[in-house]
């Protein structure tokens, strides 16, 4: 045993200073949060403005010629009839690729 060193040295802590004293290295490492989005599956998705008016201008259509048919007018109904074979499934893929790509996950 060394001369003037004392074996029974201790040191003091207050209790507040040891309860609140900052830890420099974290012992909790952050876990990662993987969060997911079905915003797209959503039927209230399908109220987006642009999609309900491609739909009303098809639905407007489609009761113009069925007025029509009930008036007898039956040339002009022909000539709905093969403009909507192109104008509604074109109509349809344009809008499903404008739903899906405007509500990307």
């Amino acid at each position: 045993m060394k001369v003037g060193t004392n074996m029974r040295k201790t040191q003091w802590f207050n209790f507040r200073n040891f309860c609140h004293k900052l830890s420099l290295t974290s012992s909790m490492k952050p876990r990662p949060f993987i969060a997911y989005s079905f915003v797209p599956f959503s039927p209230v998705a399908m109220l987006d403005p642009t999609i309900l008016t491609i739909g009303g201008i098809v639905l407007g259509i489609a009761i113009i010629e069925r007025i029509l048919e009930r008036w007898g007018v039956i040339d002009l109904v022909d000539q709905f009839a093969k403009v909507m074979r192109f104008i509604l499934p074109v109509t349809f893929y344009s809008a499903l690729v404008y739903f899906f790509a405007k509500f990307m996950f």
